[in-house]
């Protein structure tokens, strides 16, 4: 009897287990306070670097200031200058300018010279021309224009090879020149800038599914008709990258241009950058310095966002 009872009592208890309560570990909130600790150096230095002298600018473009005197308040006043000065504003269009050279050209020869080199790409001869293509990215900016600076001179090698081949009528100091400065440093830009888009191109047409040539060719498709059908719909995300990179590039050059030109002759090809340096550190107008740099970090804005929106690739 005693062993039944003791059976029955058992089987309630298992048919009806007491609730218990999760156990949760302290160490779980703790860890997750402990992330933020590792991201906290990084934050406070973006902080320190980045947002502060953001707010600083915005806050220096409402004052007149030399940079040493007392500030005086301006309010908008130096944007309004920024938007009516003849001269900036001729500044800010050589900007826009430059986004053919240094954004549009490279952009449409990467896409061709990708196309080429996918086809030579298997054997040390497609890495020897992936690295050459390469190679103007990683030489620095300063002896890229100093180079430039060089072969574009009066008697620089690009006029005595025209000399040579009997166009020398054509020769001029092209850096020197008020018709052909502008495009001469966009040459440069768009030399420099062409090794990247081609290598990000190459690298997003090596992931495109074969199969897609391969129907492309069943269905009739030729070389042309394939690049527009295959080819460029699936680089659309690459194309973003590049076009991205080589706008901000445009719009925010100083270095080819200082070393090149100094943005002469006159104003042909003083850019934003540059004028931003020589009115803070020459002409002590650090609050005119300031608004036309919160202009420019705003037409970086507005011509990267609308890219980043259309090239974005669609998830689901």
């Amino acid at each position: 009897m005693t062993s039944a009872a003791g059976s029955a009592r058992t089987s309630r208890a298992t048919d009806h287990p007491s609730p218990v309560r999760p156990h949760r570990p302290r160490w779980g909130r703790t860890a997750r306070w402990s992330g933020w600790l590792y991201v906290l150096p990084a934050m406070l230095m973006y902080a320190v670097f980045v947002l502060r002298p953001l707010a600083l600018t915005f806050q220096y473009s409402l004052y007149q200031w030399n940079g040493i005197g007392v500030a005086r308040w301006a309010g908008l006043d130096n944007y309004l200058t920024v938007f009516t000065d003849s001269d900036l504003l001729k500044i800010i269009s050589n900007a826009f300018v430059l986004i053919i050279f240094f954004s549009l050209i490279p952009v449409a020869l990467g896409l061709l010279v990708a196309s080429l080199v996918r086809r030579i790409s298997a054997g040390p001869f497609g890495t020897a021309v992936r690295t050459i293509l390469f190679l103007p990215q990683v030489i620095p900016l300063v002896a890229a224009g100093i180079a430039w600076s060089w072969l574009l001179s009066s008697n620089g090698l690009v006029n005595q090879v025209l000399g040579a081949v009997g166009l020398g009528g054509l020769a001029r100091a092209w850096l020197g020149d008020f018709d052909t400065a502008l495009p001469a440093v966009g040459v440069i830009g768009a030399w420099v800038l062409l090794g990247l888009c081609t290598i990000l191109m190459v690298t997003g047409m090596s992931k495109i599914d074969p199969a897609l040539y391969e129907a492309a060719r069943i269905d009739g498709a030729g070389p042309v008709r394939e690049f527009f059908a295959v080819t460029l719909p699936s680089l659309r995300h690459e194309i973003g990258v590049c076009l991205t990179v080589t706008v901000i590039a445009a719009l925010a050059s100083f270095d080819i241009v200082y070393i090149s030109t100094s943005g002469g002759p006159g104003l042909q090809t003083t850019v934003p950058g540059l004028e931003i340096y020589r009115l803070a550190f020459s002409q002590r107008q650090v609050g005119l310095a300031s608004a036309l740099a919160v202009v420019l970090m705003l037409l970086v804005l507005a011509c990267v966002l609308p890219i980043q929106r259309l090239t974005r690739e669609d998830k689901g």
